[in-house]
């Protein structure tokens, strides 16, 4: 699963600290490791504490294989396990990113096909996947389960180490020739595969080609100078021999870096890895390092091309302009620290140089996609640039880069901008997410790939201090760097890229040269030995596999009952308050649900922009350059988002709302709450130019995501004629919205927008509207109190009571178990829409877009939440996910994804994602349905179901979420219990008795969405609404 390394490492303060805890036996045990002491075949070469973080680190060796180990121990049941490989190709076959799809597909010990997903459906994993990186390919996983740990680490072991790779595993996931019908030799011959099929969809995404040649040009002499994921035109370059032969150089202990997580005792993972892989290997000379990257003596240019964006916000501007430079090596954590700082100085929030040089010129839509600090490369880099920008203007993007470079070392930066980013920091040390272990490895990785010290990177204070120091003894600190780095830095490349009418065009006439190139050059042995592989391939593909090899968990491992949270209910002035205290660790969580019942019709399509806009536009006697940096410097954000919520009763109810969102330190919770309240009572909307600049960030967004969520638009789309609540997802986060952002957009004169939006506040932020809740530590809870209700009372009276604006308003308790005995006006409760006059409907609707994959979805209206078929619709779309669409679209089909889930709007979602194949998945989803109504499973097959199900249902929730599923949805723990019985009592009865209800064919309204390419027969069909 080819990743974007670039922007989950660009974000490594932001996703590196989390679970924080006291210290505990985990800890305590790792301490009494000494230095030098032999484990398992392994010597301790450092232990280090590091009570920032509540955690303790402990380095080791592999004595016979020179592997290098780090484990983590922390008071976290969320154990992870990672092992990463430094891959480092010299072409863009994409051999490292198939051989990781490969090694998954069976091994020595577990030679099933595709052990990896079969794993999925038997074990409790809070994690599982594979990511291939520039230069590392990387294989984690994570559970709570102690015996469920043990059985994936001998699965990944075994895949990493000893796989089968066979050939016909490297022709289904990497590339293969195949005639388009495999059981008809004459049918022409095609390109196809799973990762060539994925990479065609990655390079349709303007964004990621815009990444990649960035790369690719400011590291041209190594392995940066190729597609580690692949080129699609090269993958059907690459031989099964080269593959096999990249694992036995790149895939061996000696190359590898191994990191545990976790309260697990470390002793057992030393154990379980010597034991199963490492004590049946030696040490290799395993020449892999990446070299520096030779500087160059002046500064390069370079144009490339792109195809157009039909959705984008101006179609007169549509060019990409940037400046990137390469900075210094990635081992030296310090000066990568103070870098890392210094571009979120240069580039984030409206308060840095370029945001205001850049984006407030109104010559672009947005900053580049690349734009800010990238530590996925040995040798890191910075960029800055614009997207969406005029042809006429990129001559100016070129002179304003170098421009506020020279004032930035003249002027420097406002040290209050210093000190909130010291503040973000102090967050993210703080705020607790589930996923620790996961972003912890992903932290390290670059770094540690490269023979840094992933320890040192762990020390965060210490570098805090050591840049504060700095700063002191040189208050010219900061600047000097700006100068080393950028002035007198001759490696910067300046990249321009522009749309071309007829790339797409050239993109597929050159894959059809391609094709045509290797068909010439067969004979007919050849076509006849290519026909009879495609034959083998599917009796592979259809031969039902042994699995019994497999480990796996048993459904009695599940724990029957869920642990309680306990909330408390007050009240705020009139308004309703849920408490929940938690060990929050110094943070405060406020939210705020604002109901939209009163809200008219014609200013529903515009609460998207409301919440994109309303915490940036300025408040009281704030402007919007001031109200963020005090949002920088006294919380850790403050955001709203539209919500469009089921009722988990009926599929014609539900509740249309924004939610507002914040934490803050403790010490900072008055300062957040004032700011709440100026948002409230004195937002700014009166600054049109400010405005433009966020309605154009914002449609840029949504037109740039299409490529990679095309699948959840397409689900999103489906369901639109399907119920009410539907229809409103649709309108807030399907394509209507990203059309109708796009027609604002096109707007030259916004005074009307923001009217709207002064019109649109008036009607949500009131008291009657809201309800609220807090979490916090037990000792903090009366102080929010006070705060928050200082915040309700503050709320500006309306003159006139805002009736709703539909008359079909349901309330009921927060908790629905007291539904029958709930009075209506008193206590907590969520006031729901009932449209008696949406009737759903069949629909078919085709996007047509230059995209050269599809994404494919079809929708069934079926049950509420609290139904009792509910569970059994659950298990069956992990069961057919697993066992049979699996099979059929990404193994057969060549698509990169595809399943089916249950949503809890009660829609039954059959969805494919960047798939060569259109009206063929439809008609495998009909035929998924006649195979669970036919009831060709096993009952280990629905055990299997029910564990993934349970994986995800059990998943860890932060502190800072719990009782949200309560507040937001209203569902109680009580309903989540009932729901987990529901699920304990599925079996193949009720699956093939829900199967044969509500997914034969007419049986349920259906309705189905497709986003791709032109399509002759779509167009030719009057049953499809083409746009």
């Amino acid at each position: 699963m080819f990743r974007g390394w670039k922007a989950l490492l660009q974000k490594r303060l932001a996703v590196k600290l989390s679970w924080r805890y006291s210290s505990g036996i985990a800890i305590e045990r790792a301490l009494t490791y000494k230095v030098g002491q032999k484990i398992h075949g392994f010597t301790v070469n450092q232990v280090t504490p590091v009570p920032d973080l509540f955690l303790a680190a402990v380095k080791l060796t592999h004595d016979g294989t020179r592997a290098q180990y780090l484990h983590v121990a922390r008071e976290d049941s969320n154990n992870l396990f990672s092992v990463q490989f430094r891959t480092t190709p010299m072409d863009s076959t994409g051999v490292p990113h198939i051989l990781e799809h490969t090694v998954l597909c069976g091994s020595e010990k577990y030679p099933c096909r595709d052990p990896f997903f079969k794993m999925l459906n038997r074990s409790l994993s809070t994690f599982m996947n594979a990511f291939t990186a520039s230069d590392f390919t990387m294989y984690p996983f994570s559970t709570q389960n102690g015996k469920d740990f043990q059985n994936l680490l001998s699965v990944y072991l075994d895949a990493a180490f000893f796989p089968c790779l066979r050939e016909l595993d490297f022709w289904q996931e990497g590339w293969r020739l195949e005639n388009e019908n495999p059981t008809d030799p004459k049918s022409p011959l095609a390109f196809k595969g799973v990762v060539f099929n994925e990479m065609k969809g990655a390079f349709a995404d303007n964004e990621r080609l815009f990444a990649q040649y960035v790369q690719n040009m400011l590291h041209p002499e190594h392995t940066y100078s190729v597609v580690s994921g692949g080129k699609p035109l090269h993958i059907v370059n690459l031989s099964w021999e080269q593959l096999k032969k990249f694992h036995a150089t790149y895939y061996h202990p000696s190359n590898a870096r191994f990191f545990t997580y976790g309260d697990l005792p470390l002793e057992q993972h030393l154990k379980q890895i010597h034991e199963e892989a490492l004590s049946r290997l030696s040490a290799a000379d395993t020449d892999t390092a990446v070299p520096s990257q030779p500087r160059w003596g002046e500064p390069r240019e370079h144009h490339v091309t792109c195809g157009p964006d039909p959705l984008a916000p101006d179609p007169s501007k549509q060019n990409t302009i940037c400046i990137s430079y390469l900075l210094g090596d990635i081992s030296d954590t310090f000066e990568i620290f103070t870098l890392n700082l210094l571009s979120s100085l240069l580039v984030s929030g409206p308060n840095s140089p370029f945001y205001k040089t850049l984006i407030e010129a109104n010559i672009g839509t947005d900053f580049t996609s690349v734009s800010g600090f990238d530590g996925s490369t040995k040798d890191v880099s910075f960029s800055v640039g614009l997207q969406g920008v005029a042809k006429k203007d990129i001559e100016t993007v070129k002179h304003i880069i170098p421009q506020t470079i020279d004032d930035i070392i003249v002027n420097g930066f406002e040290k209050e901008r210093i000190e909130a980013l010291l503040h973000k920091i102090e967050i993210q040390m703080k705020h607790q997410t589930t996923n620790f272990g996961l972003a912890l490895a992903s932290y390290v990785a670059s770094c540690w790939n490269h023979d840094g010290d992933p320890i040192e990177l762990l020390k965060i204070s210490e570098k805090v201090s050591r840049f504060r120091h700095c700063l002191e003894e040189n208050p010219k600190f900061l600047q000097e760097k700006v100068k080393l780095y950028f002035k007198d830095n001759p490696h910067r490349l300046t990249l321009s890229m522009s749309p071309d009418e007829s790339y797409f065009e050239n993109q597929a006439k050159m894959e059809a040269s391609k094709l045509q190139g290797k068909i010439t050059a067969l004979t007919e042995n050849d076509k006849k030995e290519i026909f009879d592989k495609g034959l083998q391939l599917i009796a592979a593909q259809n031969t039902p596999h042994d699995a019994s090899s497999l480990p796996a968990l048993k459904v009695s491992d599940i724990q029957p009952k869920i642990t309680f949270t306990e909330v408390e209910i007050g009240n705020a002035g009139e308004v309703p308050v849920q408490y929940c205290a938690q060990p929050t660790n110094g943070m405060v969580y406020f939210r705020a649900m604002c109901s939209l019942n009163s809200l008219p019709e014609d200013l529903k399509v515009y609460v998207p922009l409301f919440c994109n806009v309303i915490t940036k536009l300025g408040c009281g006697i704030l402007d919007y350059r001031q109200q963020a940096q005090q949002i920088e410097l006294k919380t850790g954000g403050m955001s709203a988002s539209q919500q469009v919520i089921p009722d988990c009763n009926s599929l014609d109810i539900y509740e249309q709302s924004i939610i507002l969102d914040s934490m803050c330190l403790e010490r900072n919770l008055p300062d957040m709450m004032q700011l709440w309240s100026d948002i409230f009572n004195a937002p700014h909307f009166d600054d049109e130019e400010r405005l433009r600049v966020l309605v154009m960030m914002a449609a840029q967004e949504l037109s740039s995501g299409i490529a990679d969520s095309g699948h959840m638009y397409a689900m999103i789309r489906a369901g639109r004629t399907l119920t009410a609540s539907g229809d409103l997802k649709e309108m807030f986060n399907g394509m209507h919205q990203v059309k109708e952002m796009k027609r604002i957009a096109e707007m030259t004169d916004l005074t009307l927008i923001l009217r709207m939006l002064l019109r649109m506040k008036r009607y949500i932020f009131s008291q009657e509207n809201m309800r609220c809740a807090v979490n916090a530590t037990p000792n903090k809870l009366s102080d929010a109190s006070r705060e928050v209700e200082k915040f309700i009372n503050g709320i500006a009276r309306k003159k006139k009571d805002r009736k709703g604006s539909r008359p079909n308003i349901i309330e009921k308790p927060l908790d629905p178990l007291n539904e029958k005995t709930f009075i209506p006006g008193t206590g907590i409760s969520r006031k729901l829409i009932s449209d008696p006059s949406f009737k759903p409907c069949q629909m078919k609707t085709y996007f047509q877009l230059p995209f050269p994959v599809n994404y494919v979805s079809e929708c069934i209206r079926t049950v509420p939440y609290t139904d009792k078929d509910f569970a059994s619709l659950t298990v069956l779309a992990r069961l057919m996910t697993a066992k049979f669409l699996h099979v059929e679209i990404r193994e057969k089909g060549g698509a990169y994804g595809g399943g089916a889930k249950m949503g809890h709007g009660g829609l039954f979602s059959f969805y494919s994602y960047r798939d060569p194949n259109c009206l063929e998945t439809l008609s495998t989803f009909r035929n998924g349905s006649e195979w669970a109504k036919a009831g060709q499973f096993k009952e280990q097959d629905i055990d299997e179901a029910k564990l993934s199900v349970f994986s995800a249902v059990d998943a860890p929730v932060a502190p800072s979420d719990k009782g949200m599923n309560l507040f937001m949805c209203g569902i109680s723990d009580e309903l989540k219990q009932q729901f987990r019985e529901q699920l304990f009592a599925v079996d193949k009865s009720s699956i093939v008795d829900v199967a044969n209800k509500y997914l034969g064919f007419g049986q349920r309204t259906t309705a189905v969405a497709i986003l791709g390419p032109a399509n002759d027969k779509v167009n030719s069909d009057p049953s499809w609404v083409v746009r």
